[in-house]
């Protein structure tokens, strides 16, 4: 979800900052071409008064108008600026430089009329900083409400463009210095939001791992998840008190029916003595009685697995699984079974001491059970990045891709194996043991045939 959500709200704060920033740029740069139109309006003024005096029947016209050049040499000399004053017949009362002329067409020309008409030019098209344009302004000489010559000055934008560019370079950088922060922010605003419910997804993950206690601080976030983290902590609490519930009944009821199991087979026996001793009813009843005790146990030793919390402690894994292998080995050479051990010589995991063996017990005991004379189990340690496994691989019948999905659950057996004995709850009671130490049992195929055992072991020790 941050994945998502995180690219959302940067993509929509940038879209905010551009919207306004391309304004900002925008009047930036009219607010410049502005003030340098302003500087030149008031020296076409300034010019014009100058010229206005300057008249053919006046007898120190002449000397007025070499002021007047004068003073344009100088101004164009000092700001690098075209300006003159010519007659409506383009003739020049006075110019600087000395070359130029008013253009035939363009801005400077459409100022020009104008300002003949007695009217101010209008402000020229904008100059962008990419543009290496000039503006133009042109403002009338009135003598007498005569407009008799017009001020023509021509300037060149590339001050103005710089000045542009420099404020638009500032605009920039503050634009990415508040994306910079607004995505800090949204950062922040995504894992403050998010924060309830990555740890309501970590809770998840261990209640559904077996680590019923695993609760979620309702102290951060939204209220909205704030809420939602309290009704998850009420809800685990309701599932702990049935499961626990559940268990207490399991294990109850195993220990209370043990006794009056014991005292029927006692019976049974007892009333064998006055049957004949082949009697084949007696031999079932007493088959079916030591079969429901072995249940009771078995229900009794899965209700405390799943009550127990476990003992993790890092372990060597080689010399506990040799172990274990010598102790089925007895039993399996009875059924001409060769047991094997192969793999690393030495691999740590986390696990519990006494879980894990009961773990390795049940795994191999079925191994050996559904094994015919002559054929190979094959225990294998193998040290992985994050997990230790230890493989359990016969050459049983084993089971289809239906039974496969099912194998490991509770009282379930194959149709094919019913005549082996067993309560169908030896690998539920596994799974069970080690996921309290945060490992994992997995089934599959051993071509040509048979059934591999995998049993994971974390390296590095689980939370909760």
């Amino acid at each position: 979800m941050r994945s998502r959500l995180l690219p959302l709200l940067i993509v929509l704060m940038a879209a905010v900052l551009v919207t306004l920033g391309f304004p900002l740029a925008i009047s930036v740069a009219a607010a410049e071409q502005q003030r340098l139109v302003i500087d030149r309006i008031d020296d076409t003024a300034r010019f014009a008064a100058l010229a206005q005096s300057i008249t053919d029947t006046s007898p120190d016209s002449e000397e007025r108008r070499r002021t007047l050049q004068t003073d344009l040499e100088v101004y164009a000399s000092v700001y690098d600026i075209r300006a003159g004053v010519f007659f409506q017949d383009d003739r020049a009362l006075a110019k600087a430089p000395r070359f130029w002329t008013l253009p035939a067409e363009g801005e400077g020309r459409t100022a020009f009329g104008e300002a003949l008409l007695g009217r101010r030019s209008h402000d020229p098209p904008q100059v962008w900083p990419w543009q290496n344009g000039r503006v133009v302004v042109a403002s009338p000489v009135v003598r007498d409400g005569d407009v008799v010559a017009v001020v023509v000055i021509d300037s060149p934008t590339g001050e103005m463009r710089s000045r542009i560019l420099r404020t638009w370079l500032l605009i920039g950088l503050g634009e990415v210095f508040a994306l910079l922060v607004a995505v800090a922010a949204a950062v922040r605003l995504t894992g403050w939001v998010l924060l309830p419910v990555r740890t309501l997804d970590a809770a998840t993950r261990d209640i559904a791992g077996g680590r019923m206690r695993s609760r979620v601080a309702a102290s951060a976030g939204p209220p909205e998840l704030r809420h939602l983290a309290r009704s998850f902590n009420e809800m685990a609490d309701n599932v702990e008190d049935v499961l626990e519930q559940q268990r207490a009944f399991v294990a109850d009821a195993s220990h209370q029916l043990r006794n009056p199991l014991a005292a029927l087979l006692l019976r049974i026996e007892l009333l064998a003595l006055e049957l004949p001793e082949d009697s084949e009813e007696v031999a079932a009843v007493r088959t079916e009685g030591k079969r429901l005790a072995q249940v009771l146990d078995d229900l009794l030793d899965l209700a405390l697995a799943e009550h127990a919390e476990a003992d993790l402690q890092l372990i060597d894994i080689v010399p506990l699984t040799a172990e274990r292998v010598a102790s089925w080995r007895p039993m399996a050479d009875r059924e001409g079974v060769r047991l094997t051990l192969e793999g690393a010589p030495a691999a740590t995991a986390w696990a519990d001491p006494v879980a894990l063996p009961s773990a390795l017990d049940a795994v191999i005991d079925n191994a050996l059970k559904f094994t015919p004379a002559g054929e190979d189990v094959t225990v294998t340690v193998a040290v992985g990045t994050r997990t230790t496994t230890v493989v359990v691989a016969d050459r049983g019948p084993g089971l289809t891709e239906a039974e496969l999905e099912r194998v490991g659950d509770r009282f379930w057996r194959s149709t094919r194996h019913q005549n082996v004995s067993g309560s169908g709850l030896g690998l539920s009671i596994s799974r069970v043991l080690l996921a309290a130490g945060g490992g994992s049992i997995a089934y599959e195929h051993h071509p040509p045939h048979g059934l591999r055992v995998t049993v994971s072991l974390p390296r590095e020790r689980q939370g909760g």
